[in-house]
């Protein structure tokens, strides 16, 4: 699905042209953190460290966690 207007579209192309690697680098490392903190939160509080990070794992590589922790 795409929602974005083939105007907004290329001007967005444009902006992230013009800007430095570390710039476009940097904006990444944000959206993971952000979609990291939505899966975190949407865990239980009270989940020892290593569960969480088990559980955060299955969310975001699925097939990693297979491979890590043998979960499916």
């Amino acid at each position: 699905m795409n929602d974005t207007s083939p105007e907004i579209a290329r001007m967005l192309r444009e902006r992230y042209a013009q800007m430095q690697p570390v710039e476009r680098f940097l904006i990444g490392v944000s959206l993971f953190e952000t979609a990291r903190a939505i899966v975190l939160a949407s865990l239980p509080a009270d989940l020892p460290p290593r569960e969480l990070r088990r559980k955060l794992c299955e969310r975001l590589y699925p097939e990693l966690a297979v491979e890590a922790y043998g979960v499916r």
